[in-house]
């Protein structure tokens, strides 16, 4: 990770620091950069993030106010270029560490295709994409609460409810921040929201607030090990195993998470002309997957999104049934 500091080029940032830090991150190839900002466009919020040509950038909270990052794939390089901006001295590490996070970047492809090319499902699908990195969230409990927002809708639903959320809640931020105008709602700001009219069930809203009651009162501590978070989440009304799992999965850096109540994998997981597996037979399948596990989701949710044509055999016909999700 090499760091270089250069003159702001995020308008408006409301910081002491005059300077924005460059830094290099170097991964392992090949790496499926398309696929990973692909995925991140389909649910980025409206003035928390931007997704373009030039790559990925957000708001995230920090230390005295806020910060600017962007992450874009350095043409000729096996890095991605991370640009952080607003952010005091203390911050920078840890910002760096969730990008580093975020995008997948410690992923070894060679040793992760290895150990799942002998399977019949995994195998092919993994041939054909062998740079799908697992596509990380920055923050653990935007994340939960995005995920809560998408239980059971469809992937833009889920995300018209949490731009609706970020409007309602979310910090706005001062200067032109070139569309990047708002923080996602802190545990504190979503205790205290009122969530009438932003369309979502009152048992919806009723796990927002009791999530944000929970991380508040630190029953739910996202700095624990990744087994005792699941299980705190899990143990919230309105939340359960499929959204814990999926927050271990995107957020928490759990190579072996599995969603395995998600309706997407159990459709493309069951046989040919078969039904739809049971989370447990679900279960049962995936252990030729560990301890990549996280690894299979993503590659099982791209494929459920292609054109059935185009899905390797045993995938075909049922790609065009499944969506991922939100």
């Amino acid at each position: 990770m090499r760091k270089a500091r250069r003159r702001p080029r995020f308008p408006g940032t409301a910081s002491t620091a005059s300077e924005e830090v460059v830094l290099r991150l170097a991964y392992r190839p090949p790496y499926d950069f398309a696929h990973l900002l692909e995925f991140l466009a389909r649910r980025a919020l409206p003035g928390v993030e931007r997704v373009d040509a030039a790559g990925y950038a957000r708001t995230l909270a920090c230390p005295g106010g806020h910060a600017l990052v962007a992450v874009c794939q350095l043409a000729g390089a096996h890095a991605l270029e991370l640009r952080i901006a607003g952010a005091p001295a203390p911050a920078l590490l840890p910002l760096a560490e969730q990008a580093r996070r975020v995008f997948d970047i410690a992923a070894d492809p060679a040793r992760i295709g290895a150990a799942l090319a002998a399977d019949p499902l995994i195998g092919p699908l993994v041939a054909q994409r062998p740079g799908v990195r697992i596509p990380g969230a920055w923050d653990p409990f935007e994340c939960v609460g995005r995920a809560v927002l998408g239980q059971q809708v469809s992937v833009a639903a889920g995300r018209t409810f949490a731009s609706r959320l970020v409007e309602r809640s979310g910090a706005p931020l001062r200067g032109d921040g070139a569309g990047l105008t708002h923080l996602f709602p802190t545990p504190a700001r979503l205790a205290h929201a009122n969530l009438a009219g932003l369309g979502i069930t009152a048992a919806r809203a009723a796990a927002l607030k009791s999530l944000a009651r929970a991380v508040l009162a630190r029953r739910v501590d996202f700095g624990a090990a990744a087994a005792d978070v699941t299980a705190a989440l899990a143990a919230l009304p309105g939340i359960g195993p499929w959204t814990a799992q999926y927050v271990a999965l995107r957020s928490l850096g759990d190579p072996d998470a599995l969603p395995h109540g998600d309706w997407v994998l159990r459709r493309m997981a069951a046989p040919a002309g078969g039904a739809v597996l049971s989370a447990q037979a679900l279960e049962e399948r995936s252990r030729l997957w560990r301890p990549w596990r996280g690894y299979a989701t993503v590659h099982l949710w791209r494929a459920a999104g292609e054109h059935p044509a185009r899905a390797p055999r045993g995938v075909r016909g049922r790609a065009a049934a499944a969506t991922p999700p939100a």
